[in-house]
């Protein structure tokens, strides 16, 4: 990993040409699994499979419950961590696929290329009170995201046309769109999964 900050986020570069086929129709062959993770934001189902409601926010994490867990208990339930860093991963494939990272289809369940890992918090050791504003904490990192997430999208364009005639992600641009997914799940650690209070660095790696 690059970096000491506790979340942490790879993906491995291809050394292998990629497909070119499912590259180049990769917005109409990941709809089958798109589908899937947009059922995720709206219930999710525990281990005796009872339905819950209204716990989660934008993608599935489970949010509201754990800021006021945390505000008034000083605790963070273990299967709401697993739960929130399964869900991060999962949708960190997808992420990856539709970015041309990886041409296999994006796993439910198995790592594959796309790494990420953050440790399970101590509730004791933590703010009780940071999660009530971390989200609002975080906006410049939002603001710099838009614009991150706008050239990550150009990049993207121009090493669809690369992998599509040479077979091979460029690596610095390869590089670039990991370093925007890694900013970008720093933010969702800190802000959204309240897994650590050391605010995100304004970097890519």
């Amino acid at each position: 990993m690059v970096s000491d900050y506790p979340v942490q986020f790879d993906v491995d570069y291809p050394a292998r040409p990629l497909n070119r086929l499912t590259t180049a129709f990769r917005i109409f062959v990941a709809i089958p699994i798109l589908i899937v993770i947009g059922t995720l934001g709206t219930e999710t189902v525990d281990a005796n499979n009872k339905a819950m409601t209204d716990m989660t926010v934008g993608g599935g994490l489970v949010f509201l419950p754990l800021v006021l867990m945390i505000v008034f208990r000083q605790k963070y339930p273990r299967w709401w961590f697993d739960w929130n860093l399964n869900l991060l991963r999962f949708s960190n494939r997808v992420s990856a696929y539709l970015a041309l990272l990886d041409d296999r289809y994006p796993s439910t369940d198995e790592e594959q290329s796309v790494h990420l890992d953050f440790p399970y918090p101590d509730a004791q050791q933590i703010n009780r009170w940071l999660p009530l504003v971390k989200w609002f904490l975080a906006i410049p990192h939002y603001v710099v995201l838009f614009f991150l997430a706008i050239a990550a999208l150009v990049a993207v364009i121009v090493a669809w046309f690369a992998i599509l005639f040479t077979g091979t992600y460029p690596r610095g641009l390869f590089d670039f769109v990991v370093g925007v997914l890694r900013w970008g799940n720093r933010v969702s650690g800190y802000a959204f999964a309240l897994v650590t209070d050391q605010y995100p660095p304004f970097r890519l790696n």
